[in-house]
């Protein structure tokens, strides 16, 4: 019976994937992991832990993703990730290698990536490592992969997850996005789930009352890394007390009162461009304004990043969201009906007309 799953589920992923990536044992994990070590764990994600792993026949070092028995990421899941990632090819994605499934066990493989998560630099254990040049660099990564990802693949591929600790670093500190959420949906369409999948902080305020993903959240989550990158501070941190636990309305308020560079993450002592300094800042403002047909796409970002077009004018102060659920009857993967988007929401996000402005000059 175990080995007719595990055929079935071989036939499976045949069916998936154009390209079937290299199928590893179980015995060669367990023993690149020293059977799941501790001192081998990378990192723990919402579907289970991430080991690196050396490999004993070639010494080739990998990342492997073992899936947790308690894990929301079932096979149907399991399967999805596989199609979709297999089939995506740029060099700020995090290239997965192959795939395990024995005794009921599922595991992916990746690329390994030296210098671990992004997270790590900026607020965690190696802290002001990163030089202006290269977090700046690392941001234009980021918003290139995500360009292959909405615009320039077949489909667009909504990453649904995009966070410090999804952004890999390489030998020579490239950034390259990991998937674990991501779901393939025709361009100009949004996905609906029945679960909330991003972490908060870098939640877009629409997915938490609507349940829908789209572009423009993964352009949320997207400024979300970029304010962090810029500022060294988390997104979302209970322990700075309530006036500073999000990091958007901190840096607004500075913003509002001309003190941008105030926001610039002390332990980089002055040292970085200021023109790049304000740019990414007002790009990690403009992709978290909480009407997400004010933000800018992803192209839009690049242009910006590459100073191909002026900085946008934002409202001194935060708009402030009010939106309405979504009524019996929507559909998936389509935006709510005109009516469900609140009124309320469309007058305070323009903020006296003022953001509606902005969009139009953007686009320009």
């Amino acid at each position: 019976m175990e080995d007719q799953r595990e055929s079935d589920m071989e036939a499976d992923i045949e069916m998936v994937v154009d390209h079937i990536p290299r199928k590893f044992t179980y015995g060669e994990l367990s023993a690149g992991t020293n059977n799941f070590s501790e001192s081998y764990k990378l990192g723990h994600g919402g579907f289970g832990d991430v080991y690196k792993a050396i490999l004993v026949n070639s010494d080739e070092i990998v990342a492997v993703k073992r899936i947790s028995a308690g894990s929301r990421q079932g096979k149907k899941e399991y399967l999805a990730e596989i199609s979709t990632i297999t089939r995506l090819r740029h060099r700020n994605l995090v290239q997965l290698l192959g795939w395990c499934h024995e005794k009921a066990r599922l595991i992916l493989v990746y690329e390994y990536m030296p210098n671990e998560s992004l997270d790590k630099f900026i607020f965690g254990s190696r802290r002001g490592e990163l030089d202006w040049r290269r977090r700046y660099r690392i941001a234009s990564d980021i918003a290139s992969a995500l360009l292959y990802l909405h615009e320039l693949w077949d489909e667009c591929v909504l990453h649904r997850d995009i966070k410090s600790s999804n952004v890999m670093l390489d030998s020579e500190f490239n950034a390259k996005l990991e998937f674990g959420l991501a779901r393939l949906v025709k361009h100009n369409q949004w996905s609906q789930t029945s679960t909330i999948a991003e972490t908060l902080g870098y939640l877009a305020p629409e997915c938490a009352v609507t349940g829908i993903s789209s572009s423009e959240s993964d352009v949320f989550s997207f400024g979300a890394v970029a304010l962090e990158i810029a500022c060294g501070m988390r997104a979302l941190d209970f322990s700075l007390g309530e006036s500073m636990t999000r990091l958007v309305e901190r840096v607004w308020n500075l913003y509002g009162q001309g003190r941008l560079f105030d926001a610039a993450d002390s332990s980089l002592n002055g040292e970085f461009d200021r023109a790049e300094m304000e740019t990414l800042i007002m790009i990690g403002l403009w992709c978290s304004h909480p009407d997400p047909f004010t933000r800018p796409t992803i192209r839009q970002v690049l242009q910006l990043l590459n100073f191909e077009v002026p900085l946008p004018r934002l409202p001194p102060i935060l708009p402030t969201a009010a939106y309405s659920p979504l009524g019996p009857g929507s559909t998936s993967d389509f935006p709510p009906p005109a009516g469900s988007y609140s009124h309320e929401m469309r007058l305070l996000s323009s903020s006296a007309s003022s953001s509606s402005a902005l969009a139009s000059e953007s686009a320009n």
